[in-house]
């Protein structure tokens, strides 16, 4: 069972969450390297090209007869050699568009999700509140939470429009659902922030940050004080009656004995 940090709304410290079974901290890399790169290439449109001597323009006619003049023959000026001419092997328009799996893609994202966990870059908060499109209060609970100047992915149960807005200023901050996020997202930010309503776990008893109280004094519990204070003070003054009393008893034994003599 791993565990993660708990905070409140208000990003403070709440204690440990223990996470779903799931989260049994296994990290399947040949999993993460086919999703990230099915990722990438999805993101290509694909739509490089480049002309051939058939598509570019002129060369309909032979620069110069064939012999006598000395130089090589040429039968247009539009051939790859020439400036101008056309592109040998070059790129065509096609599509990189590359598929998975959808239990190597499951197993892809909760890979990268263990990773995070076993970093100690993953997080729990209660709840987002941020109920208006308000850049600086995101700014202020991230800041709370250490996580100022890192990359950061935020994770909700559900949407939530006033979170997008509020971190579409951020460029280091990604705000979506926790069913949406793919490995790729999560491996990208620093730290993963999720909401407890998405994530299914259950908060660890006893390990909530302990604030030092100061006990409100009362009528008894004043008495009780100044007891113990006079009774300290009463056994000190016992104490050097007792010495002093027997300094006075060991002299004059001592002037007896030398009387005596």
């Amino acid at each position: 069972m791993r565990e993660a940090h708990l905070y409140t709304a208000a990003a403070e410290p709440k204690g440990d969450y223990a996470l779903p079974a799931e989260y049994d901290g296994t990290v399947h890399e040949t999993a993460l390297y086919h999703a990230v790169r099915a990722y990438s290439n999805n993101q290509r449109q694909g739509t490089h090209s480049t002309k051939t001597r058939a598509e570019v323009t002129g060369g309909s006619r032979k620069p110069w007869r064939q012999k006598g003049t000395g130089r090589a023959r040429q039968g247009t000026n539009r051939a790859a050699h020439w400036t101008g001419g056309g592109i040998v092997f070059g790129p065509r328009p096609r599509r990189y568009q590359t598929d998975l799996p959808r239990k190597v893609k499951r197993l892809a994202r909760q890979s990268a999700l263990n990773a995070r966990a076993n970093e100690g870059a993953f997080f729990v908060i209660e709840a987002w509140t941020i109920d208006q499109p308000k850049t600086k209060q995101l700014v202020e609970l991230l800041g709370k939470m250490g996580l100022d100047g890192r990359k950061v992915l935020l994770l909700t149960s559900n949407d939530r429009p006033a979170m997008y807005l509020s971190s579409r200023n951020l460029t280091g901050v990604h705000v979506m659902r926790y069913r949406d996020a793919s490995a790729y997202e999560v491996l990208w930010s620093d730290a993963v922030v999720v909401e407890e309503a998405a994530i299914g776990g259950h908060e660890i008893e006893g390990t909530a940050p302990k604030v030092a109280t100061r006990r409100k004094a009362t009528p008894t519990s004043r008495k009780k004080a100044a007891g113990r204070a006079m009774g300290k003070k009463r056994a000190s003054s016992k104490k050097a009656t007792t010495s002093t009393t027997k300094k006075k008893t060991a002299k004059k034994t001592k002037r007896k004995g030398s009387a005596n003599a």
